[in-house]
């Protein structure tokens, strides 16, 4: 049902947005990101000790995870969370980069074997990773059922699960040519007060700097916060490198707020690659 070849762009986009902000993934500290050591046109080496070793092109461990989900699709040729938790599982155990939280904690739980494996995360950047999916997903339904398996998999929250039914049906909802900031105001009135207000503080946002807006927010992991950081992103950009650029620039958790507003940017129809900068391609991918 859905284009291949756009489907892989929507991946290699967010691969490229979270190996753009490898630089400045995690730092926090204001003052540290205002002096850092970055070329913010283009890709760069890790600044944050979470990241010791990594150099320009390569990714932060969300990105790193998405193309394993990318891996697994393309070589079984349909989704089984089973199966793919055993994959996953083998991936981790020879993982040289950083073990988040979420990820210990299913291991933990694999180890125990607790059923359901997932861990009780609240973090948004699971979320970033739901593209490949569409590869495998004959209908809508099946795609949304789908993301569901693969959320509850390592990040088994209401928050998680809730969250990621939301972006996946705005990401639906602009591939299927609609407006991003009308489709996110008509999933709004399907949505629980929690996410009806991020969307309104997040919207309300938008003629605001972004540096000061997702400072505000909370640049951290949690899907409070950056939650109405993508929703500011999505409503304020029409151009994705200037988006990326200002939403790197804010630290924190840039690369989780980065991949999903990039995947939701590049579902548009008129979205294409060379709204990309050139070097930014030079990621460690083989996606297309």
């Amino acid at each position: 049902m859905f284009d291949k070849r756009k489907v892989k762009e929507l991946v290699l986009s967010s691969l490229v947005a979270d190996g753009y902000c490898l630089g400045s993934h995690w730092v926090y500290d204001e003052k540290q990101l205002e002096n850092l050591d970055i070329n913010w046109d283009e890709l760069n080496d890790a600044k944050s000790i979470w990241h010791k070793g990594k150099i320009a092109g390569e990714f932060t461990h969300y990105g790193d995870q998405l193309v394993w989900l990318y891996e697994f699709i393309q070589a079984h040729n349909d989704f089984n969370v089973d199966e793919y938790i055993k994959y996953w599982k083998t991936k981790v155990d020879s993982y040289n980069g950083y073990i988040d939280s979420a990820t210990r904690n299913t291991i933990e739980n694999i180890e125990n074997n607790k059923v359901p494996t997932g861990s009780d995360s609240t973090d948004l950047s699971i979320i970033g990773r739901i593209s490949p999916l569409l590869l495998v997903s004959k209908t809508k339904e099946e795609f949304l059922e789908n993301v569901k398996e693969f959320v509850e998999a390592t990040h088994n929250s209401l928050d998680a699960k809730n969250t990621s039914q939301f972006f996946a049906k705005l990401l639906l909802d602009v591939l299927d040519g609609k407006n991003i900031e009308e489709s996110i105001l008509m999933l709004k009135n399907q949505s629980d007060t929690k996410i009806q207000s991020y969307i309104e503080n997040g919207i309300a946002s938008k003629n605001e700097d972004s540096f000061n807006a997702i400072r505000n927010f909370g640049p951290a992991c949690d899907i409070d916060g950056g939650f109405q950081g993508v929703i500011h992103l999505l409503s304020k950009y029409d151009n994705l490198k200037d988006m990326l650029i200002n939403n790197a620039k804010a630290g924190g958790d840039n690369s989780a707020r980065a991949m999903i507003a990039s995947m939701i940017f590049m579902a548009k129809k008129d979205s294409t690659l060379t709204m990309i900068p050139q070097s930014w391609l030079n990621i460690k991918s083989k996606i297309l």
